[in-house]
């Protein structure tokens, strides 16, 4: 029996009416979205992507500076560039919460494209938090 179930016999069992039930579920529901979206922002406090501009020429070199909060657990970041012609990734060794909070990559040669930037903070047994930023490589002609 699930947490939400669990309350709405509680409530039965004290003689409350169909409404008062009701008006539970929907409170237990909203419940559970504030839960979500502040696991969500607590994730993405973990790490933050810095992008000095969105659109750049190809062949492209983007240097992406990428804050993580250090934290014990923290023991590698991967930084991805994830576009529809090509696919770049790189990790950084983190040394837990002794280690430095900016940490800069760089992309070199990226053709025309559009492109996700993912950063990952991963621990050894899971990913710690995650954020994700939209880059826009324009070629030569309008590519």
């Amino acid at each position: 029996m699930n947490l939400v179930n669990w309350h709405l016999r509680c409530y039965a069992s004290t003689g409350m009416t169909h409404s008062h039930i009701v008006k539970g579920r929907i409170f237990a529901g909203i419940l559970a979205l504030i839960s979500i979206a502040t696991l969500r922002a607590f994730a993405g406090d973990v790490v933050e992507i810095r992008l000095r501009g969105h659109y750049f020429s190809e062949p492209a070199t983007v240097q992406i500076t990428v804050a993580v909060e250090p934290d014990a657990a923290n023991r590698v970041l991967r930084v991805e560039a994830d576009g529809d012609r090509m696919y770049r990734s790189t990790e950084v060794t983190l040394l837990g919460d002794g280690d430095k909070r900016l940490h800069t990559v760089e992309f070199k040669n990226l053709p025309a494209g559009a492109y996700e930037l993912r950063a990952e903070v991963l621990s050894s047994d899971r990913v710690r938090g995650m954020a994700t930023q939209e880059l826009l490589v324009a070629g030569v002609g309008g590519r």
